[in-house]
């Protein structure tokens, strides 16, 4: 009988570990939850994915590698993950059903952390962001803002630096959380702005075409309330992975991320593999976390023939 591999997680290290996982001839079933995709459903256009000269829709993407699973023989459960039992020999993943598997991979992401405003929903991927290598180059020669204080809020705004024209950093504190060597970086840039004891109350915009164009803003030390012009506004206040799951299981990093065996998807339980967001915090790309999807298929496919 064939080893039998489940993939939690539809975003696309889940999906391109499926792809590779059928493809070395293992029966493969991967739990999507309800809606597949990951984070790449909540963004429009996608230009830095490589193979399509021209930006395409973050949905589409994730449309073509879910037929594209499935065409290689990956069965797809549109069901979502409540418990796990990792103790072996073989995995049990309860589902609807529960189903028993000789390895798993676990691609189940990290959530970007939002302000929690209305207005930052009906905008996001029309001007409201949280990856500024994902979108800052449709931002060339404009003004944006970006929301924190840590290293990440830094990072987002020093990049942003190199193709807007200006940058503004709100930060609802008078001081950043962020390594030293960032703020100094940030210091020697005449194009970023801090706004400090600033708060968002609102993203303003047109419905049609629907895009960004000023922000409501809260001084909180003088309480006055104005209104600024921005073309668009990144969230950089922080990610969640998405492992609570795993949380009484596998070896976690202090900010919840799965810790593999450097330059590997293995986890601390043999058979146990991770990959993208859920174990990734630097990079956060959809073409990392699919390289990854990748090498954990294949450390799984040599974590299953060495047991034969």
């Amino acid at each position: 009988m064939g080893k039998k591999i489940g993939i939690i997680g539809a975003g696309p290290a889940g999906l391109t570990a499926g792809i590779y996982c059928a493809r070395g001839g293992f029966e493969t079933v991967l739990f999507a939850g309800p809606q597949p995709g990951g984070q790449l459903l909540l963004t429009t256009d996608v230009e830095n994915y490589p193979g399509f000269s021209t930006p395409i829709q973050g949905p589409f993407l994730m449309e073509q590698m879910e037929a594209q699973a499935v065409s290689c023989g990956c069965q797809i459960k549109y069901e979502s993950v409540h418990s796990v039992d990792f103790s072996g020999p073989s995995f049990q993943v309860h589902a609807q059903e529960s189903h028993v598997f000789d390895a798993v991979i676990i691609a189940t992401g990290a959530s970007s952390k939002w302000l929690g405003l209305e207005s930052e929903t009906f905008f996001r991927g029309f001007g409201v962001s949280a990856c500024a290598v994902c979108d800052g180059g449709f931002f060339k020669g404009k003004d944006v803002a970006v929301v924190g204080g840590g290293s990440a809020a830094v990072e987002e705004a020093l990049y942003l630096a190199r193709h807007c024209k200006n940058v503004f950093l709100l930060h609802r504190r008078d001081a950043l959380r962020a390594e030293k060597v960032l703020q100094q970086r940030l210091e020697r840039s005449p194009n970023i702005h801090i706004l400090w004891n600033h708060i968002v109350k609102e993203i303003l915009g047109q419905e049609k075409p629907k895009k960004v164009t000023s922000l409501r803003l809260q001084n909180l030390l003088t309480e006055e309330v104005y209104q600024k012009p921005i073309d668009g506004i990144f969230i950089a206040i922080g990610h969640h992975p998405n492992t609570e799951l795993f949380r009484d299981t596998l070896t976690l990093d202090p900010a919840g991320y799965i810790v593999c065996e450097k330059g590997t998807c293995f986890t601390n339980i043999p058979g146990v593999f991770a990959a993208g967001d859920v174990m990734d915090p630097h990079y956060r790309q959809a073409v990392t976390a699919a390289g990854l999807g990748c090498m954990a298929a294949l450390d799984a496919g040599i974590f299953l023939e060495s047991k034969e």
